[in-house]
């Protein structure tokens, strides 16, 4: 079974939610895709951090306290710098150091989608986590890419055509920011849930987030 998690701004409560039911469950997932939110949340857990450590890891600052300042205000207000020092810290240098097939939504230069499954995963992350405009993009061996959700939410598409077919489950955030081009899923089992309401100033009721698509995942799950 694979796992797709979508974009969606600062969903982290709502990807752990559906992960901590398939923890639950015991559900084994042999290759994981995420973009934007999706990609980090889905990193953290690919590198073996469970959904608890997770949880520490990312509400014990606010968003805002990872916001530097970038000075070629044109390419982006923000740099990743200090998110990237975070990601190096927590992952593996590479997609192949992980225990399982892993892929990256990111945008390149021209606006097209692009999946990343070799290479830096760290820079991997981050780049996909650059909103346009806001980040400046982020440098994976060689090539600027930003926010995957940019330009496809999910990836479901790109995915399939690296990994072939098999059963797969996909969370769809409700959408925010970025293109819903893709939602058509096909046979996966969706499990949707609410935007997240975060801001850079405050996650919001993590807890009451993750519990509320802990729920809608189960059912989902259930019913599938």
């Amino acid at each position: 079974m694979d796992l797709v998690l979508s974009s969606g701004f600062l969903a982290f409560a709502r990807h752990l939610g559906v992960l901590r039911a398939l923890e639950e469950r015991g559900q084994t997932i042999d290759g994981i895709c995420g973009t934007s939110s999706g990609a980090l949340i889905g990193a953290l857990w690919a590198a073996g951090h469970d959904t608890t450590r997770i949880t520490e890891l990312v509400t014990t600052k606010r968003p805002m306290a990872w916001l530097r300042p970038h000075w070629t205000i044109w390419r982006g207000a923000f740099s990743t710098r200090a998110f990237l020092g975070f990601l190096r810290d927590m992952l593996p240098p590479t997609f192949k150091a992980l225990e399982r097939p892993f892929g990256v939504g990111v945008c390149g230069a021209d606006g097209s989608h692009c999946l990343l499954t070799s290479g830096s995963l760290p820079e991997a992350v981050a780049a996909s986590c650059a909103v346009p405009y806001l980040f400046a993009p982020v440098t994976v061996d060689g090539v600027a890419y930003r926010d995957g959700g940019a330009s496809d939410r999910l990836g479901v598409n790109a995915w399939r055509a690296h990994r072939g077919p098999r059963d797969t489950i996909v969370h769809l955030v409700e959408r925010s920011l970025g293109s819903s081009k893709t939602t058509d899923c096909g046979d996966a089992c969706v499990i949707r849930t609410p935007r997240s309401g975060a801001s850079f100033w405050s996650l919001g009721p993590v807890e009451a987030q993750i519990q509320e698509a802990h729920q809608l995942a189960m059912s989902a799950l259930i019913s599938s």
